[in-house]
């Protein structure tokens, strides 16, 4: 009986692991997507509501999905208690805050720091420009993280199940 509780045990277990990296993998693709809407806000507020940076992240930060907004508002708070200088400081602090917290990746990071390097440092136009781009680019890794997902997730569900079964059957 202990023998059987103790595979169930390992079934279940093995399975969520498995789970929880497919959930990675599906998450992946709606946070980018969450990430190009709020660059897409963002470049409204800047270039037709010529809000504040600061206000801007606010804004953008409340109305976007949580993990994502989470980044966007802690960047306004960097810049509002003046821990940070400069929006490329005040992104790179809540990117190294909130990125373990998100399914994005290395790719994503480094859209979204190339961008903090003009936001605040250069005029309405080239601001513009650089979110037009970044929003461009992360279309192409929002297709990449679909495929990727259509391509693993299912695989490791069923790997998370099998390995425990695996396990399981060693164990009798």
């Amino acid at each position: 009986m202990l023998k059987l509780i103790g595979a169930v045990l390992v079934l279940v277990s093995a399975s969520m692991v498995g789970w929880q990296i497919s959930g990675s993998y599906a998450r992946r693709p709606l946070q980018i997507r969450a990430l190009l809407v709020a660059l897409q806000m963002l470049e409204t507020e800047i270039v037709y509501g010529m809000t504040p940076l600061s206000r801007a992240f606010v804004k953008v930060g409340k109305r976007v999905d949580a993990v994502v907004g989470k980044l966007f508002l802690l960047a306004a708070e960097m810049l509002e208690t003046e821990r940070a200088q400069s929006a490329e400081e005040a992104l790179q602090l809540a990117m190294e805050r909130q990125w373990p917290h998100t399914s994005l990746r290395k790719q994503e990071k480094e859209v979204l720091a190339s961008l903090g390097l003009v936001l605040g440092s250069s005029d309405r136009e080239d601001q513009e420009k650089h979110l037009r781009l970044a929003v461009t680019h992360l279309r192409g890794l929002e297709e990449e993280a679909r495929l990727e997902q259509a391509k693993y997730e299912k695989m490791y569900k069923s790997l998370g199940f099998l390995g425990g079964l695996l396990v399981v059957i060693l164990m009798f």
